[in-house]
Parts: C-alpha cells; sequence; structure tokens
C-alpha cells in the first residue's frame, strides 16, 4: 500500500488507525471520544493524512459523513493491517509468558522512523515486564560496539551492509544541503553544485576525519563538498547551530530540521538532479547469541516490515 506511506517511506501507524477509527465511528465526534482525544486533533491527523495520500477521504458536512471511493480503499487497508497487527500480539502471546531481562539498543540521534517507534510499543504492550535502554552514538560507534560483541543491537546509517554483520534495511533517511537565514544562498530556489563547493562547509567530526563507515563521507563526496571544512563537530545540534549561525552549509538530514525550515532559520539548497540519502540498518551480530528479549524485538520489527512491504530487500 505505497499510498499510505510518508515521504521518507514509514508507513504512518498513528495517522492510519486515526482514521481507521472515524471510518468505523462514522463522526469525528465519536472516534476522538473513543480515542481520548480532542476532536480537533483527530480532526487534523485525518487532515494530515488526506495531505500525505493527495486525495479526500471523507465527505464530511453538517448533514453528511461517509467515505469517498479512495476512502473505502484506504479503510479496506488499513484494516487489513491492523488485523496483522493484531495477529502479531496472538503470535507473541505465549512467548510472552515469563519472558524477562533488558533490551539495549544502540541508536544515532535525530532519528524519526514510525517503524521504530510501533516495534518499540507494540513490543512493551506484549511484554511489559522487559526493561529497556536506549543509548545515541554515532553511526561509526554502533558498527563498532556491534562487530566487537560490546551491544547486541543497533540502529544506524550505513552507506552499504556490511558484510560480518546482518543489516536489516528499516527505511531510506532523506538528506539536503542548507545555509541559514544570513548566508548569501538563502531564499535562493536553485544552485549550481559548483557554486556549493566553493562554499565554507560545516562538517560531521566523524565525516571530516575520513573514518569512512559514516554516510555523511559519501554524501558530502557524492556531491563534492566539503574542500573547505571552517567547522565541524560529532553532534547533529551542534552542526546545526553552526550552519544557522551563518558558518557555512551542511548536509542534515531532513526530519531533524524541518522545524527549523519552517521557522525560517534554515534553507535547503535545491541540487538539481542530486537527490542525498542513507539507509537505516538494525544492526546484529551473528556470532552473537541474541537473548529471547533481543531475539523477539527483532521479529517485531521484521514483521512491521513485511506489512508495510518494505522487508524484500531488508535483509543482507
Amino acid at each position: 500500500m505505497e499510498s499510505a506511506f510518508t515521504g521518507s517511506g514509514q508507513l504512518n501507524w498513528n495517522l492510519l488507525r486515526t482514521f481507521w477509527v472515524i471510518a468505523q465511528e462514522k463522526s469525528i465526534t465519536k472516534a476522538a471520544k473513543r480515542l481520548d482525544m480532542r476532536q480537533p486533533s483527530v480532526s487534523f491527523a485525518l487532515q494530515r493524512l488526506e495531505e500525505q495520500l493527495g486525495c479526500q477521504l471523507v465527505h464530511r458536512d453538517s448533514r453528511r459523513f461517509e467515505l469517498t471511493v479512495q476512502g473505502e480503499k484506504i479503510y479496506r487497508e488499513c484494516d487489513e493491517i491492523l488485523r496483522s497487527v493484531t495477529r502479531i500480539s496472538e503470535l507473541t502471546r505465549d512467548a510472552s509468558e515469563g519472558l524477562s531481562g533488558q533490551v539495549r539498543l544502540l541508536i544515532i540521534s535525530h532519528l524519526q522512523s514510525e517503524l521504530v517507534d510501533e516495534a518499540i510499543r507494540l513490543f512493551h504492550q506484549h511484554h511489559p515486564a522487559i526493561t529497556w535502554r536506549i543509548e545515541v552514538a554515532s553511526s561509526q560507534s554502533i558498527v563498532r560496539a556491534v562487530a566487537q560483541e560490546q551491544a547486541a543491537l543497533g540502529i544506524c546509517l550505513l552507506s552499504k551492509p556490511m558484510i560480518n554483520l546482518d543489516c536489516r534495511k528499516l527505511f531510506r533517511e532523506e538528506f539536503s544541503v542548507f545555509c541559514g537565514a544570513e548566508h548569501p544562498l538563502y531564499g535562493v530556489s536553485e544552485v549550481d553544485i559548483r557554486a556549493l563547493q566553493q562554499e565554507a562547509f560545516v562538517s560531521f567530526t566523524c565525516a571530516s576525519e575520513g573514518l569512512g563507515l559514516e554516510p555523511m563521507v559519501a554524501l558530502r563526496e557524492g556531491v563534492g563538498l566539503g574542500s573547505r571544512t571552517i567547522a565541524s563537530s560529532p553532534n547533529l545540534e551542534e552542526v546545526r547551530r553552526m550552519i544557522i549561525c551563518g558558518l557555512g552549509i551542511g548536509i542534515l538530514p531532513d526530519t531533524a530540521v524541518r522545524s527549523q525550515v519552517e521557522r525560517g532559520l534554515l534553507w535547503p539548497l535545491k541540487i538539481t538532479d542530486k537527490p542525498l540519502g542513507a539507509d537505516v540498518f538494525l544492526l546484529s551480530n551473528p556470532n552473537v547469541d541474541l537473548s529471547p528479549a533481543e531475539r523477539t524485538f527483532i521479529d517485531t520489527v521484521e514483521e512491521l516490515m513485511r506489512l508495510s512491504g518494505t522487508a524484500d530487500a531488508a535483509q543482507h
């Protein structure tokens, strides 16, 4: 169901679940009561889903409330997806008895993924006794920790799968080149790549040091940027801060800076025919015996990937 995906290719579980309830109740008011949400929030969720799908889902006015043709199709898909999620619960119910321990997960900062969020939500719902420990690290550190058997699970960006690790591709993270409001290129609709190559560049430390594992290296070199690095930091917030302050241009993940773009603090520099992106992977070490909790979490992620249609090329 490709049309139910957000721009980054991730299935928006919350919006779909809200629409599913709206369609069942045939009323925004009744759906809000059932979901224990405010009516404006439910209306906004419906509006967001319609905007993402590019079609009207519901005919609604003071006298009638009915699904459009597209709305009926989306509702049937939602119904099947949510029934499948229920089957996940049934499949794991027996296994949850007596399942204990901890899931330790290394993850890159500012990762926004409804797939990961839904996997954690479902896992906790089915296995509430399991404790969690989530630590933020760079992709390079995550790969090293999993490879050296210091951590069982990690979620990070990779230019390509690692040969010695189990790498499950979750989704594609989109990036753009940004400048701050004080930069001369701010507001320019389209920029020549040769002009950008001469600009001062704000880099992630891991990329400027050429560690190789960070996709930032491939992203930067793919468009020929960074010949004159003016500043660097291993921290996304600080790279973003320095770009906003006008030190130079830099590459950032779109989802992590959406609010700054909307507020006019950052400007995405459009490069013709130069899309930027890197893949997000769930890593584990085939030489490590995973705990039952860790194995079950991976199973939950893989089942959700199958439901969202992203599992075909997930295992490398």
